[in-house]
């Protein structure tokens, strides 16, 4: 869990020094709870997220994703998603938006 930030069932955004890490699942059933609970941090301080810990994900993991960019450009902020897992890299292919999850 985020500092600060309400857990979140199931799976959520961790703060792990200059960084975020993700653990647990990211589906359709805690996505809104998730992204609310990551609304409440700042974004992490490299601009780093590590998705090594994701576990069951579908296409809300990738709208999750989405809208951390979106937050991170108006902030003027980098962010980048690291260990993507592949289903959501295919994903994002399909989606036309694998560009957008790059740095």
């Amino acid at each position: 869990m985020i500092d600060g930030a309400t857990p979140v069932p199931d799976g959520g955004f961790v703060a792990a020094g200059d960084r975020w890490t993700y653990a647990g699942a990211l589906t359709f059933a805690n996505a809104t709870a998730v992204f609310e609970a990551s609304c409440k941090a700042a974004l992490p301080v490299t601009g780093s997220v590590d998705l090594a810990g994701l576990g069951p994900a579908d296409s809300t993991a990738l709208a999750v994703m989405l809208a951390l960019k979106r937050r991170a450009a108006r902030e003027g902020k980098p962010l980048s998603f690291a260990a993507v897992p592949p289903g959501i890299v295919r994903l994002a292919r399909v989606y036309g938006v694998r560009d957008l999850l790059a740095g």
